[in-house]
């Protein structure tokens, strides 16, 4: 008897553990999905004329003027229906918002400003959903750098990072280690094919001998993709600054 106890609460244990095991899995994959929810976009209004999307806290308007209905289509909503223009505008209070929402609003337009003229390439409502769905991909990337800004502004201090500075679309990173005696700014130009394109770097040394070499040789062992800049500064603070 005592060991059949024993072999039950011996597999109660392993399927406990098996349980922890998938509830943890199923966190790791539903934080997965989330990373890449790209339905970034909230309808505002939708009319006979035009229909209003918002972006990113109501934060970017895309109107959307349509061309008159074609007979038959009671609702307005016939695919083969033309586009007459696409418009977006920036609804954020640059002077009141913070650095990292201004960088996030810049790179948005970096793009927005790069694909020339938005009706030729959405001339009908046909191709609308694809319009929506390529603004939301870029908005979802931008917003989760913001995030990451945001949170390296906040607990840089745990990464020896001194100061996140922000201009244009550049971002300033002051490192700080005496352990490792070096003092350094490193400075990532970004753009709206952020995670997916490497950050073009420059070095300043203030203290010690880490320079353009050694951030180099770790940046080149930092894959790019989600919380790039956020692993960026991870691998400088473990390759560069950690205590010998």
């Amino acid at each position: 008897l005592c060991r059949e106890l024993l072999d039950l609460e011996t597999e109660n244990e392993q399927m406990l553990a098996e349980m922890a095991q998938l509830k943890e899995e199923e966190k790791r994959y539903r934080d997965l999905l989330e990373s890449y929810d790209f339905t970034e976009w909230e309808i505002e209004e939708w009319s006979e004329q035009r229909a209003v999307f918002m972006f990113l806290y109501d934060s970017i308007e895309l109107t959307v003027v349509f061309g008159p209905p074609i007979d038959g289509d009671t609702y307005g909503e016939d695919p083969s229906r033309k586009i007459l223009s696409l418009s977006f505008e920036s609804l954020l209070d640059e002077e009141e918002a913070p650095p990292s929402s201004c960088l996030v609003q810049r790179l948005i337009f970096q793009f927005i400003e790069s694909q020339g003229c938005w009706q030729e390439k959405c001339p009908t409502l046909q191709c609308l959903p694809q319009v929506l769905h390529d603004v939301s991909m870029v908005v979802t990337h931008c917003r989760v750098l913001g995030e990451e800004i945001e949170f390296l502004e906040r607990w840089g201090g745990k990464f020896n990072l001194l100061k996140v500075e922000i201009s244009d679309t550049k971002v300033k990173l002051l490192f700080s280690a005496s352990a490792a005696f070096a003092k350094f700014e490193v400075t990532l130009s970004l753009s709206a094919q952020y995670p997916s394109a490497s950050l073009p770097f420059a070095v300043q040394k203030r203290i010690g001998n880490i320079g353009e070499k050694e951030i180099s040789a770790v940046l080149a062992n930092v894959p790019m993709g989600h919380h790039y800049l956020r692993r960026i500064v991870s691998s400088i603070h473990q390759s560069l600054l950690r205590d010998p």
